[in-house]
């Protein structure tokens, strides 16, 4: 009985998302971003609403949770600005259909995507005097990660639109083709272009 207590009173302790899925054996495969998502310790949270103040300095949006910053990026293009109720809701139905579809703890299948969706190098405008090239540079880790959630997330958004689909299926499908490396990712079709692209203008 006491044991069963135990049990009971460390699943309790125990931070999950949605009271579902667990934060424990979640690894980062990339060690520069490490830092830079936010999942253990102080990070793990039971909803992705922490009503934090993230936007007021700069670098401060890495300490937000992964999951609510893409519940956050959901809600883009005007008619969905300030609906973070149905963002969170949103998230979580495409937690469940991660779930289904993978056989795998989702949270980790959302880390991967983020990590493989990250381009590495990108060009910048170098110009003087009216004569502009491309110069290829590398990528900081943070902006990785901000882009490959932007990317990830307008794949699924344009693959919402017009469609029978619903936004959870699509943001589920374009996380798991992510998190698998394969082509038909919006997000990683866009990061070999990026990667190209540079590579041309080394």
């Amino acid at each position: 009985m006491a044991e069963d207590t135990k049990a009971i009173e460390g699943a309790a302790s125990e931070v999950m998302l949605y009271g579902k899925w667990t934060y424990k054996d979640v690894e980062i495969g990339d060690i520069a971003l490490e830092d830079y998502i936010a999942l253990h310790g102080k990070y793990s949270v039971y909803a992705p609403h922490t009503a934090g103040r993230y936007a007021r300095k700069r670098f401060r949006k890495a300490q937000c949770p992964i999951v609510e910053r893409v519940a956050l990026m959901l809600m883009m293009h005007g008619r969905n600005t300030g609906k973070k109720l149905k963002a969170m809701r949103i998230m979580r139905s495409a937690l469940e259909i991660i779930h289904l579809l993978t056989d795998q703890n989702p949270l980790q299948v959302i880390v991967n995507a983020v990590i493989n969706s990250g381009p590495r190098e990108d060009s910048t405008r170098v110009g003087s005097a009216g004569v502009v090239r491309r110069q290829a540079v590398d990528m900081a880790p943070f902006r990785r990660v901000n882009y490959a959630i932007y990317l990830l997330v307008t794949g699924a958004r344009e693959a919402a639109f017009r469609n029978v689909k619903t936004i959870a299926e699509c943001i589920a499908d374009e996380f798991i083709n992510a998190a698998k490396g394969s082509s038909n990712s919006y997000a990683i079709k866009k990061k070999d272009e990026v990667e190209r692209v540079a590579k041309a203008n080394r």
